[in-house]
């Protein structure tokens, strides 16, 4: 064989290595290789997204506006929280100014105009246009932040979702109970009612609460955020029956008053994916479901089922209130006019998920009344999955499909918005967040391409959080989930894009995966394959 032959051959051979290893539909390669490497779960795949899906980013009011006392706002459960003595959160910091972003409506949608999403999720703060949460005193500037916002993202061809109430209740309404207070749902409607007559004709979808789960067992069971209170068999309960009613009567204004502007309406659950320690263990399966109904279902049963609590959970807590010597369960009950009117409140699915959790059924033993121990499931992170800053957040892509899935046949199909998902790097972590962030993101929102493509779920948009550094709640600065790096030293507060953020752009431009979507060690394998084409004509 000459040498133009044997190089021809040579050539030929790299071609066809080339053509066979990228032009498949699905990618040969695991986000987490280590630990998620099962060729039927976990591997990556190609493809686009539905040609309607929604792309977003993600904030909250008291994570990121500041202003906390500007401009006639009112005091919030979280102003009062951060400023205790002595502090309840890290290195003693607050939200007073946060990411200043409400004096920088410009600089916040700049950046979502680059980064390519077509909507913004953000949330009204209550006590911006309702310093004392009721109508006697209506914050004409709170209003005016809010309209500014909502018409400079739609100049720069951005839509708003909108959150009603993200954790931030006016402290004059704590003082009167707060959530367990039952005169809240119909103080709720009326803010809702407001908020939907000032900026509904341009609002195409709402949310009324986000997570009240954490709502309820942080803030009102075990003293972890605010209010600060600990009740952890009964306060929980309570404030979730308000919060389902509170949902139910805005959901029902909206269509009763204001349908003609054809907004979509519903509300957003947070929930880890409940999986079986042994799934051939029946008491693992049956733990497994009863976590996920006591989470999710707890809200969802009601608005997307039949109005009313998940059997299992009526039961749990029944039967533990009576070993406890009560009188009646400590979960509430509602009037059939109250089932009729919650059942059905709902215009989509919206979902905040970040992780999953082992489950074991195994009785719990204590005697005093607990909303967790009322399940009889123990559960744990196995200590070899992927971490993150954040000790809760240990990232299982996988987890995310079956959640989808586990929606889809739990509640009839419902059309799904992932409203938020990400991963935390640390505080010292500037602008290269490839890993863990991109790791994170390419992993999990693959597992929707998938969820959508395998099994027809109805995943209708992706809401990334978050769109910069923010205040994280009780970890203060110390844990960035932001696409945009957020300098807090400065007082300006300036944003710079990280690289998860022109990943992102480069996902949305595509609507999906192609090899230039997945990591480096495909782009490496790539350019030794043309190194090695271009070093063999060239000689």
């Amino acid at each position: 064989m000459d040498v133009v032959s044997e190089k021809m051959s040579v050539l030929f051979l790299l071609l066809t290595v080339s053509s066979s290893c990228f032009s498949q539909e699905t990618m040969p390669e695991f986000s987490y290789p280590d630990v998620f490497n099962d060729p039927e779960r976990d591997t990556l795949i190609t493809g686009k997204f539905p040609a309607d899906f929604i792309w977003g980013s993600a904030t909250s009011a008291y994570q990121i506006e500041g202003g906390w006392d500007e401009d006639g706002k009112g005091m919030s459960i979280w102003d009062t929280f951060t400023h205790q003595d002595p502090p309840r959160i890290y290195n003693a910091q607050n939200g007073d100014l946060a990411c200043d972003s409400y004096h920088k409506i410009s600089d916040d949608v700049a950046i979502l105009k680059n980064l390519g999403v077509s909507y913004y999720r953000f949330s009204i703060s209550w006590p911006r246009v309702l310093p004392n949460g009721t109508l006697d005193v209506i914050n004409e500037a709170g209003f005016t932040y809010y309209d500014n916002l909502i018409t400079e993202l739609l100049a720069n061809g951005i839509e708003p979702m909108v959150t009603l109430y993200h954790w931030d209740l006016p402290q004059t309404l704590q003082d009167i109970g707060g959530w367990e207070n039952d005169d809240l749902a119909d103080i709720f409607n009326d803010y809702a009612d407001l908020c939907f007559q000032r900026l509904g004709s341009r609002v195409k979808y709402w949310i009324t609460f986000n997570e009240p789960y954490v709502v309820c067992w942080l803030g009102y069971g075990i003293n972890v955020f605010a209010p600060g209170i600990y009740s952890p068999g009964y306060a929980p309960y309570r404030a979730a029956h308000t919060i389902i009613k509170a949902h139910a009567k805005a959901y029902n204004t909206y269509k009763e008053k204001y349908s003609s502007w054809g907004a979509k309406i519903s509300i957003t659950l947070s929930t880890d994916f409940g999986i079986p320690e042994n799934p051939d263990r029946e008491e693992d399966v049956a733990a497994a479901d009863r976590y996920m109904q006591f989470t999710a279902g707890w809200f969802a049963h009601a608005i997307f089922k039949n109005g009313d609590y998940p059997d299992v959970m009526k039961w749990q807590v029944g039967n533990k209130s009576e070993a406890q010597g009560l009188s009646e369960s400590r979960l509430p009950t509602f009037t059939e006019e109250e089932k009729a009117y919650i059942r059905g409140t709902y215009d989509f699915f919206g979902l905040n998920s970040y992780t999953s959790t082992v489950c074991r059924g195994e009785e719990n033993q204590g005697t005093d009344p607990n909303y967790e121990g009322d399940q009889d499931v123990t559960r744990y992170q196995p200590g070899e999955w992927p971490t993150s800053t954040s000790g809760w957040l240990k990232p299982v892509p996988w987890g995310l499909r079956g959640l989808l899935n586990w929606i889809k046949d739990e509640y009839n199909d419902p059309d799904i918005f992932i409203t938020e998902n990400g991963i935390s790097t640390a505080e010292d972590s500037q602008l290269d967040d490839s890993d863990p962030r991109i790791t994170f993101y390419r992993a999990y929102i693959n597992e929707v391409l998938k969820a959508i493509m395998y099994d027809d779920v109805s995943v209708k948009g992706y809401f990334a959080w978050s769109l910069m550094d923010n205040f994280e709640w009780t970890s203060g600065y110390s844990q960035r989930f932001g696409l945009h790096y957020v300098d807090f030293e400065d007082d300006d507060r300036p944003r710079t894009a990280k690289e998860s953020a022109q990943w992102f752009k480069e996902l949305i431009e595509y609507n999906g995966f192609s090899s230039a979507n997945f990591s480096s060690q495909s782009i490496s394998l790539i350019s030794i394959l043309c190194i090695a084409i271009l070093t063999l004509l060239s000689t």
